[in-house]
C-alpha cells in the first residue's frame, strides 16, 4: 500500500529496490517479517503508556498492559529469564539502563578494548560510560590468535576492582566463555553485564550458549539477528528486576514506544519456532563458509574463523583501509562495514579490518554453496582500486541477491 505521503513513499520504495539490488552484509542488519513491520505500524504507536502493567501514568493502557505483558512473558520463555524488561528503545539506552541499575557515577568498569572489538558503551571517553564511570585499561585479545585472554581479564579484574564487567563486543566473531567470566567477576567482588547485542538471535535458537545463568544483568538487541524491531531488551533474575525496571523508566526513558512493544512480542514469538533456528544454524554455516572462501582469496579472517554469523578480516596483505574497502565494496554492490585489526598500531582512520555478517544474506535464503560466490565478488571488488569493473560487479551481487530477495 503506498504512503499518503508521496515524496516519502518514494523514499521508501528507493530503500526498498536498494537492498534488492545489493548483497547486503552489514553485521548489524537484517530483514524484519512481515508481522513485525506491521506491528510497528500499528495503532500501538499513537498510544502513550509512561510506566508498567498496572502502573501506568495514564489512562487506557488496559490492552497496553496486556500487549507489554505477552511481550515480556515471550521474552523470559525465549531466553529462560526471570524477568524481562522489553522497555529498551535501544541497546545502547539498555546498557546505560544497565549501569544505572548497577553503579554510581565514578564506579569502576572493565570491558573489551574498543580497538579489540568492545563497543563504545564500554568506557569510550566519547560516550557517557567513559564521562560518567571510571573505566580502566580494557581487556585485550590475544595477538597470536585474537581470542580473549581470560588471564589478563582476571589481572585487571584484580587490580582495578570494578563495580561490573562486561562480557561481550560488537566485533568479536567467537563464542564468549561466560562461566570464565563470572568467575573472574566474583573473585573481583564486580557485577557481571554481558552485552550479546550482536549474537541476541543465536542465543535465543540455542545456537550459542546463553549468558542468563551467569550474568546478573544482559543487555539485548532486538533487531539484528533477532530479526525485530530496533530496540533493547535487558533480562535479570527477579531480585535485581525492580532496580533494572526503574533504571529504564523513570531513570533513562519515558513512555514506551508501544508499536515497537509490540513488534518485539512478534519477533520473540518467531524465534521460539524450530524454523527460526533453523535460520540460525545455517546463518553460522553461512559464515564458515564465507570466512574459508574470504582466506582463498587472501583476506585474512580474524582468529581464523568464527562461532557466530560474524566474519572479521584482515586487509593488511591488500594494502587497503577498511574505509577504502567499504567504498570498492559499496560501488559494487556489496555492503560490509570497517572495523579495527587487534594489535595494529595504525591509528582508527587507517584501520585495515573489515566486519561482516551472514544474517541478511541467510534471511533472504542463501545457503553455504553461495558463499564462495559471494566471496569471489567481493575480493574482486575490493582489487577494483579505479572502479573500472564496478557496473559489472554491481550486476552481478544483484544478480546473485535478487532471486533470494525478500520485501
Amino acid at each position: 500500500m503506498a504512503l499518503v505521503d508521496a515524496e516519502v513513499d518514494a523514499l521508501v520504495r528507493a530503500e526498498r529496490a536498494r537492498r534488492r539490488g545489493a548483497l547486503q552484509l552489514l553485521a548489524g542488519e537484517n530483514l524484519a517479517s512481515a508481522g513485525v513491520r506491521g506491528a510497528l505500524g500499528s495503532e500501538f504507536g499513537d498510544k502513550y503508556a509512561e510506566g508498567y502493567p498496572g502502573r501506568r501514568h495514564h489512562t487506557g493502557c488496559g490492552v497496553a498492559d496486556e500487549l507489554e505483558e505477552l511481550a515480556a512473558r515471550r521474552a523470559r520463555e525465549l531466553f529462560h529469564a526471570e524477568h524481562a524488561n522489553v522497555q529498551p528503545y535501544s541497546g545502547t539506552l539498555a546498557m546505560l539502563a544497565a549501569y544505572a541499575a548497577l553503579l554510581r557515577p565514578g564506579d569502576g568498569i572493565l570491558a573489551m578494548a574498543l580497538a579489540d572489538g568492545g563497543h563504545l558503551t564500554g568506557g569510550s571517553a566519547a560516550n557517557f560510560s567513559g564521562r560518567w564511570f571510571r573505566a580502566g585499561e580494557g581487556y585485550r585479545v590475544r595477538e597470536k590468535d585474537g581470542r580473549i585472554d581470560m588471564d589478563e581479564v582476571r589481572a585487571l579484574a584484580l587490580r582495578q576492582r570494578p563495580k561490573v564487567i562486561v562480557a561481550g563486543g560488537i566485533s568479536y566473531p567467537r563464542a564468549i566463555d561466560w562461566a570464565a567470566f563470572r568467575a573472574v567477576a566474583d573473585e573481583a567482588g564486580a557485577a557481571l553485564l554481558a552485552d550479546v547485542s550482536q549474537i541476541t538471535g543465536l542465543i535465543a535458537a540455542g545456537v550459542l550458549e546463553s549468558p542468563v545463568p551467569y550474568a546478573h544483568v544482559v543487555c539485548a538487541t532486538t533487531h539484528k539477528l533477532l530479526r525485530g524491531p530496533r530496540g533493547g531488551l535487558l533480562l535479570c533474575a527477579t531480585g535485581l528486576a525492580e532496580r533494572v525496571d526503574r533504571a529504564v523508566f523513570p531513570f533513562v526513558q519515558g513512555g514506551p514506544s508501544l508499536n515497537e512493544v509490540a513488534a518485539k512480542a512478534v519477533a520473540f514469538g518467531e524465534a521460539a519456532t524450530p524454523e527460526y533456528r533453523a535460520y540460525a544454524e545455517r546463518t553460522v554455516e553461512n559464515a564458515h563458509a564465507l570466512a574459508v572462501a574470504l582466506s582463498g582469496h587472501g583476506i585474512r579472517p580474524l582468529t581464523g574463523g568464527t562461532d557466530t554469523h560474524l566474519v572479521t578480516a584482515d586487509l593488511r596483505g591488500l594494502g587497503i583501509t577498511g574505509r577504502e574497502a567499504e567504498l570498492r565494496a559499496e560501488r559494487a554492490g556489496i555492503l560490509v562495514g570497517r572495523c579495527a585489526v587487534p594489535h595494529d598500531p595504525a591509528p582508527p582512520s587507517a584501520a585495515a579490518g573489515i566486519r561482516m555478517g551472514t544474517g541478511c544474506v541467510t534471511t533472504q535464503g542463501m545457503t553455504p554453496d553461495r558463499m564462495p560466490r559471494v566471496a569471489e565478488l567481493l575480493a574482486a571488488a575490493l582489487a577494483d582500486a579505479d572502479g573500472s569493473r564496478a557496473r559489472d560487479l554491481a550486476a552481478a551481487a544483484a544478480e546473485l541477491a535478487a532471486p533470494t530477495s525478500a520485501d
